[in-house]
C-alpha cells in the first residue's frame, strides 16, 4: 500500500478549508491545511512529501495566492498548483506555466479531476 499523495489547502476563510479539506480527505488524498501563504511557506519547507497546493487568491498576510504560486514554482518547481478566487479572473498568463485556475464557486469534482489530471 502506497502513502496517500500530499496536498496543501492554503485558504484564509476557515469554513471553505475545512469543506475542501474535507473532499479532499474523502478522495484518498492527505491534506495539509494553512491560513496564510506565511504558513503555507513554513509548511512546504518542512514538508517535503507535499505534491500540490491548491491556493486562494485573496488573503491576507505578506504575499496573495499569486505571489504564492509564483514562490512555490521557484523553491519547489515539481509541486503542482491549482489558484481559485472568487473575486478576480485570472488570466493564464497571471499563473505559473502548468497551473490551473478556477473561479468560485466551483464544484468539488472538478477540482478532484484536476488535482488527478496535474498529479498522474
Amino acid at each position: 500500500m502506497h502513502e496517500p499523495i500530499a496536498i496543501l489547502i492554503v485558504e484564509d476563510e476557515m469554513f471553505i478549508r475545512m469543506d475542501v479539506a474535507d473532499q479532499i480527505a474523502a478522495a484518498g488524498f492527505q491534506v495539509f491545511e494553512a491560513a496564510n501563504a506565511d504558513e503555507a511557506i513554513e509548511l512546504l519547507a518542512s514538508t517535503p512529501s507535499i505534491r500540490l497546493i491548491f491556493t486562494d487568491i485573496d488573503m491576507p498576510g505578506s504575499m496573495d495566492g499569486l505571489k504564492l504560486a509564483e514562490a512555490v514554482r521557484d523553491r519547489w518547481p515539481p509541486v503542482k498548483i491549482i489558484v481559485t478566487s472568487g473575486h478576480r479572473i485570472v488570466e493564464i498568463t497571471d499563473i505559473p506555466d502548468g497551473s490551473v485556475f478556477f473561479s468560485k464557486p466551483y464544484k468539488h469534482e472538478e477540482i478532484l479531476d484536476s488535482m488527478r489530471e496535474l498529479l498522474a
